[in-house]
C-alpha cells in the first residue's frame, strides 16, 4: 500500500495517477506471469473512456483533489478531495467510483466567507489526509472550511455477488481535526499513522501564524497528546512540514525514532540574514511521553539539525539550495538504515534551480550524536556548547540498551529535561553522500516539486530510477 499526499500540483496527480494505474491494470498475478499473460490488459484510450478516468481528468475545479491513498493488493485507490472522498477500483475501470459527500458544516463555510476566504477553493472541506487504520478503517482529515474534522471511514465487502469493496464515513467517530490536519487546503503538512498514533507536523490556527510538531493517540482520545513547545522560536520557527516517517535505531523497539523533514527561517542565522531559511531533519522518541515536572505533554527528546544540499562556487563559495521541497526515503536490505532523498529548490533574483541530495541515515545519526548548539558570549550569538553534557544523553530513548533503570521519559533527571528545554539544534550540519547533489536543474523555466524513488536491480547492480514532477509534466532520471 502507498499513500502519497500533495497539495495543489493537480497535473502532476493525474498523470501520475493514470501511470500508477495502468501499471495496476497490466500487473499479472503469479499463475499468469508464469505464463507471460498480464490479467488485464487496458489501451491508453480504453482508460481515458473510463469513468474512473473521466472523473480524473474532468473535475480539477469541482474536486482539487489533495490526497491519494492506494492499495496495491486489493486494487483500488481512495482519492481526497472537495467535500469528498472517491473510491476507484483498479480492477473494474468501467465501474462508478463510489463517493461519500462530506460537506463542511454550513455555518462554518458561512463563518468562512465573512473571514474573506475564498468561496470556491478555501471554504469548503477539503480532504488532506487519507491512511489506513487497520485491515477495515481509514483515517481521514479535512480542512473542514478553516476549522479541521477527522473520521474514520470502514471498509467492508459489498453484496456477495458483486464482490466489490465499499466505503462508509463513521459519522459518530467524527472530531476535531487541530492539529492533525491543517486548516488552509494550501498548506503544506506532514502526517503518519505509526501504531495506532498520528504523528502530524501542521498548523494550529485559523491564520496558520503556529505550528507544532503533534502525537495523538486514536485508539485512546483520553490520553494526553505530545507536542512541541508553544511561541518558542528555538523549537520550530515558522516552520514547513514536508514529511515524518518512523525508523528503528537499533534492533530493540524501544528505540525507536520518528523523524520529521521540514524548513523554517534558521534561528542562528546572523542579524543580516533574519529571513535565511534552513532545511532541517527533527527527530523524536516513540516512547516519549513528556516529562514529569516540567516539559508536561512536552517532547522531551526533540533534536533537530541541518541538512545541506550544495555545489561549490568560486572561492570556497556554496550555492545552497534551503528550500527542501518533498523526501523519499527508500528502503534498503537493512531498515534501520533507508536511503533519504531530498528534492530542494533555491530562488533568488539571479537564480533559480533544483537540485536532489541524497543523505544516509549514518550521517544524520552521526549529527544528532555530535556536539550542540547554543547562545553564548555577550552579544548572544549561536555556539557550539563545550560543557558538561547530562546523563543520559539528551534525545536518548529511555530503553535497557543504555540504562535498565529509566523505564520512561518521566523519569529522565531534572537536569537533562532542563538541558532540553534550550538545546534543541545541533551544530553540526548533515551533508549528502559524495557531498554534492546527484541531481542539479538550473536556469530552467521550471522547478522541481515532487520525487517519487524506485530501485531496479541490473545485471551490473541496483540503479536507483527519480520521477520527478514539475507541475507541468513527469520526467524520470535513472541513477
Amino acid at each position: 500500500m502507498v499513500r502519497l499526499t500533495f497539495g495543489m500540483c493537480y497535473c502532476f496527480i493525474t498523470k501520475l495517477v493514470l501511470v500508477a494505474w495502468h501499471i495496476l491494470l497490466t500487473i499479472e498475478n503469479t499463475c499468469s506471469w508464469r505464463e507471460g499473460v498480464p490479467r488485464l490488459r487496458l489501451s491508453y484510450q480504453d482508460l481515458l473512456r473510463s469513468n474512473s478516468s473521466r472523473l480524473l481528468l474532468n473535475s480539477e475545479a469541482d474536486l482539487a483533489f489533495q490526497s491519494l491513498l492506494l492499495d496495491e493488493k486489493r486494487a483500488w485507490l481512495m482519492v481526497g478531495a472537495k467535500d469528498r472522498v472517491i473510491l476507484l477500483h483498479l480492477d473494474s475501470p468501467h465501474r462508478e467510483p463510489q463517493e461519500i459527500f462530506w460537506p463542511a458544516p454550513k455555518e462554518q463555510v458561512k463563518h468562512c466567507k465573512l473571514a474573506g476566504k475564498n468561496p470556491e477553493t478555501e471554504c469548503a472541506n477539503f480532504i488532506r489526509f487519507l491512511q489506513r487504520f487497520n485491515h477495515t478503517h481509514v483515517f481521514a482529515c479535512g480542512t473542514g472550511s478553516y476549522q479541521p474534522v477527522c473520521a474514520f471511514i470502514q471498509l467492508k465487502a459489498g453484496a456477495k455477488e458483486s464482490g466489490i469493496l465499499a466505503m462508509q464515513l463513521m459519522t459518530h467517530s467524527t472530531g476535531s481535526g487541530r492539529g492533525k490536519c491543517p486548516y488552509s487546503p494550501h498548506e503544506h503538512f506532514a502526517g503518519q499513522l505509526i501504531d495506532g498514533e498520528l504523528y502530524s507536523g501542521t498548523s494550529t490556527d485559523f491564520m496558520g501564524n503556529n505550528a507544532a510538531f503533534f502525537r495523538t493517540h486514536l485508539d485512546n482520545p483520553e490520553q494526553n497528546y505530545i507536542r512541541t513547545e508553544q511561541n518558542q522560536d528555538d523549537w520550530l520557527n515558522e516552520p514547513v512540514f514536508i514529511e515524518a516517517h518512523a525508523i528503528p535505531d537499533t534492533y530493540s523497539h524501544e528505540d525507536d525514532k520518528v523523524y520529521i523533514f521540514f524548513r523554517e527561517t534558521a534561528v542562528e542565522a546572523g542579524q543580516w540574514e533574519k529571513r535565511r531559511i534552513h532545511a532541517r531533519v527533527a527527530r523524536v522518541c516513540k516512547n516519549d511521553i513528556g516529562g514529569k515536572h516540567s516539559l508536561i505533554n512536552r517532547w522531551t527528546t526533540f533534536l533537530k539539525a541541518r541538512l545541506i544540499c550544495s555545489i561549490p562556487g568560486p572561492q570556497g563559495t556554496e550555492t545552497h539550495f534551503d528550500q527542501l521541497e518533498d523526501v523519499f526515503l527508500l528502503q534498503t536490505r537493512n531498515i534501520q538504515n533507508p536511503l533519504v532523498y531530498g528534492l530542494f529548490t533555491v530562488s533568488s533574483g539571479i537564480f533559480s534551480g533544483s537540485a536532489v541530495c541524497v543523505y544516509s541515515l549514518a550521517a544524520i545519526r552521526a549529527a544528532f550524536n555530535g556536539p550542540f548548539a547554543h547562545k553564548e558570549g555577550f552579544d548572544y550569538q549561536w555556539a557550539e556548547y563545550k560543557g558538561r553534557i547530562p546523563y543520559p544523553r539528551p534525545g536518548t530513548c529511555p530503553s535497557e540498551t543504555y540504562d535498565p533503570f529509566l523505564q520512561s521519559t518521566k523519569d529522565f533527571p531534572d537536569e537533562v529535561i532542563s538541558f532540553m528545554r534550550s538545546h534543541h539544534l545541533m551544530w553540526d550540519p548533515i551533508y549528502p553522500l559524495h557531498r554534492k547533489p546527484v541531481l542539479i536543474r538550473v536556469n530552467v523555466p521550471f522547478n522541481i516539486r515532487h520525487l517519487l524513488v524506485d530501485r531496479m536491480e541490473t545485471e551490473a547492480g541496483h540503479v536507483d530510477v527519480l520521477f520527478l514532477g514539475t507541475g507541468r509534466r513527469v520526467q524520470a532520471k535513472m541513477f
